[in-house]
């Protein structure tokens, strides 16, 4: 897919170099799904000012996946579950296997959940599920063939997403707006940790 500049591109308010960065990354999301999709993900607004920061993080989040639903969908990988995307792109960025325990930590989910979604995936032919080398007691999970195929599938969708960001808002309020995120995702780490020491008192 080309990727053309907007003349009507919405105006970020340069004031607010982080929160703005991000109010631009929906905003331009929204004028390629137009495209993409036939309509916008929000409703059409001059500036995000009135957006709270879990929606504009939302209807971000959407624009991913979205993407990458129509280009799985395409290559014939239409049967992953939800958080199934989540899995496959985190063991794609890992080398060898990961430990089942861990995995159901990250996705928040219960056991009973966790084991559903992963026997899904294994089913389907995404994951292989191991006994660990150094543990016997403890279970792995790693990609198969066919799952290393769906997440280069992932990678390519999510590039075309980063790339329309950046031809949209240049590489400095991009560059503002990952430092923003990473300020969040750390922040939610912590509260997980507190969380955590939390319960086990």
């Amino acid at each position: 897919m080309r990727l053309e500049p907007r003349d009507d591109f919405p105006h970020v308010d340069s004031r607010r170099p982080v929160r703005s960065s991000v109010v631009g990354i929906v905003h331009f999301i929204d004028y390629y799904c137009i495209g993409w999709y036939g309509q916008r993900m929000t409703k059409p607004r001059k500036s995000g000012a009135d957006l709270s920061m879990p929606a504009l993080l939302r209807h971000a989040r959407l624009a991913y996946s979205a993407a990458m639903r129509t280009e799985l969908d395409a290559a014939g990988y239409d049967d992953i579950p939800k958080n199934g995307l989540y899995v496959i792109g985190g063991l794609a960025r890992e080398t060898g296997t990961h430990p089942l325990s861990e995995l159901i930590k990250e996705l928040r989910l219960s056991k009973q959940a966790a084991g559903q979604l992963v026997d899904t995936l294994v089913t389907r032919g995404y994951l292989k599920r191991e006994v660990d080398s150094e543990d016997r007691r403890r279970l792995t999970i790693g990609l198969t063939e066919r799952g290393r195929a769906a997440a280069k599938v992932l990678s390519a969708a999510g590039a075309t997403i980063d790339a329309a960001l950046l031809l949209g808002i240049g590489p400095k309020d991009l560059e503002r707006a990952r430092q923003a995120l990473f300020v969040l995702v750390k922040i939610g780490r912590k509260m997980m940790e507190q969380e955590g020491k939390g319960n086990s008192v």
